[in-house]
């Protein structure tokens, strides 16, 4: 009986050999941009950190925003003298860590927080920069927001795989080192601690107490983890403020936090961001992640109304009832060249009735992982479309890599992602990404064991991705940072 999935599979591929072998395929051209010698240096990053901090926020009454993003490829000091080679390997292996921990997650079906965690204890529009993290231990992509009143600003992680919003406070027991002030409640008028009795602290996963008072924690699979006071407070999106947001205010941190004062939950929990404000942004956001290693264009992230994007093509949202952070969909096929990859089958990513298997779209993980069968399928179509490019060794989880060196430009095999109602054309150069300085690109996307796929960042990048939750669906919008 083991023999015969195998078979199966070769039987698929003769199938797909034969059937690409008397047909034409459709390819595209990617124009190459190897990783830069030099990176982002000290000053440059400082002049775009503290940009924006002194405008006094509008009205709550505003309904309109216009601002300025950035996008940035640093934001911890200890990495200003790193490579740009060295800040993608230290991605990866961040990334390796998280995709493990969201399997385990959705394994076990219990909410958890980023990289991991358990967490123990209408009408208006705004949009706020996000800053490409790329050298940051604790994530990929940030944004810069007010704490409090009057507001101090910081970054923080967005997170769509995580709920709980939180944020380091003084005094410490132990806090990491951030790249703005830690926050201090006793010089803010609007924080408000949460009492043990009250709804909001019973909202908790497992809320604790002390002197009355609500108790949050949140602990990371790598040992990770923040403690301290549940709270509502006011946060400040450049000139937009948010009321009453339910956030823990964090008096020890430890692990592998570096640079962000903390996290900006945007799962589907009811802790979130994106949840609690959802009323007052009609339950609508969207991002839009620029490619760091080829542009210095802004990134987006939008709340409300005209976050939905008029050329965006929707799939609906899946429940899993015994998960309700995560954003799953359902992914029907892959086609490379323009064909169908037979063995990759829609039963490959079934959400089954215990909450096992299926795929989400995650703003916090870079390569997407498929599960192993699909992943080898769609890797050995897309090694038979681009067998005239020369092959280049492995890099680290990249298995299928060419030395593209003295090359400006190629021609690849097209790579579309089936989702049921909507089929998402990827642009080349978010399948095939430079990984060196020296002309080496590597087929970005990796199998995993387990049952959860991932559609990652890299894939997401250049198309605006709508979150649309009042119409339960999610989109993608091609060309979407313009």
């Amino acid at each position: 009986m083991e023999g015969k999935p195998i078979s199966i599979y070769f039987l698929f591929l003769s199938l797909f050999v034969i059937y690409v072998s008397s047909t034409s395929l459709q390819y595209q051209t990617l124009v190459l941009h190897s990783l830069p010698q030099t990176q982002l240096q000290s000053q440059d990053f400082d002049a775009q950190l503290f940009s924006g901090d002194a405008s006094d926020p509008d009205p709550d009454t505003d309904t309109t925003l216009s601002v300025q993003l950035h996008h940035v490829d640093l934001a911890s000091p200890s990495s200003f003298n790193a490579t740009p080679h060295a800040l993608f390997k230290l991605r990866l292996q961040r990334d390796a860590v998280r995709t493990k921990a969201l399997s385990v997650i959705a394994a076990s079906n219990i909410t958890r927080g980023r990289r991991g965690g358990r967490h123990h204890a209408g009408g208006r529009d705004f949009s706020t920069s996000i800053i490409s993290g790329l050298s940051q231990g604790s994530g990929e992509y940030f944004t810069r927001l007010g704490v409090g009143t009057p507001p101090k600003y910081a970054y923080v992680v967005l997170d769509t795989g995580s709920d709980v919003v939180w944020i380091q406070c003084s005094p410490c027991k132990k806090c990491y080192t951030q790249s703005d002030p830690i926050f201090d409640p006793t010089k803010s008028s609007s924080f408000v601690g949460v009492s043990c009795g009250s709804p909001l602290c019973q909202q908790l996963d497992s809320a604790s107490c002390n002197r009355r008072k609500c108790l949050y924690q949140v602990s990371y699979g790598d040992g990770s983890f923040t403690v301290g006071d549940f709270s509502t407070e006011t946060l400040t999106f450049r000139r937009t403020r948010v009321n009453n947001v339910a956030l823990g205010c964090g008096h020890d941190n430890e692990g592998l936090f570096v640079g962000a004062a903390g996290l900006l939950g945007l799962g589907r929990g009811r802790l979130s961001f994106s949840t609690q404000a959802g009323r007052r942004f009609s339950r609508k956001f969207s991002y839009c992640l620029v490619d760091r290693s080829a542009s210095s264009r802004p990134s987006y992230l939008v709340f409300g109304e005209s976050a939905v994007s008029r050329t965006a093509v929707f799939t609906p949202l899946v429940n899993n009832p015994k998960l309700d952070t995560f954003y799953y969909v359902e992914l029907t096929g892959i086609s490379v060249g323009g064909t169908r990859v037979p063995a990759i089958r829609p039963s490959l990513f079934k959400l089954d009735a215990a909450g096992d298997g299926g795929v989400i779209v995650d703003s916090g993980t870079s390569v997407t992982r498929l599960t192993r069968p699909a992943y080898v399928a769609l890797r050995d179509a897309f090694r038979m479309g681009a067998r005239n490019l020369k092959r280049a060794p492995d890099f680290s989880l990249f298995d299928t890599c060419f030395d593209l060196s003295g090359k400006t430009e190629v021609k690849v095999p097209t790579v579309v992602l089936h989702f049921k109602g909507a089929d998402v054309s990827l642009p080349a150069s978010n399948y095939l990404i430079p990984v060196d300085s020296d002309g080496t690109f590597c087929f970005a996307f990796a199998g995993t064991m387990s049952g959860l796929s991932i559609i990652g960042n890299i894939q997401q990048q250049g198309f605006r991705v709508v979150f649309d939750l009042a119409g339960s669906r999610l989109g993608f919008a091609p060309r979407g940072c313009a």
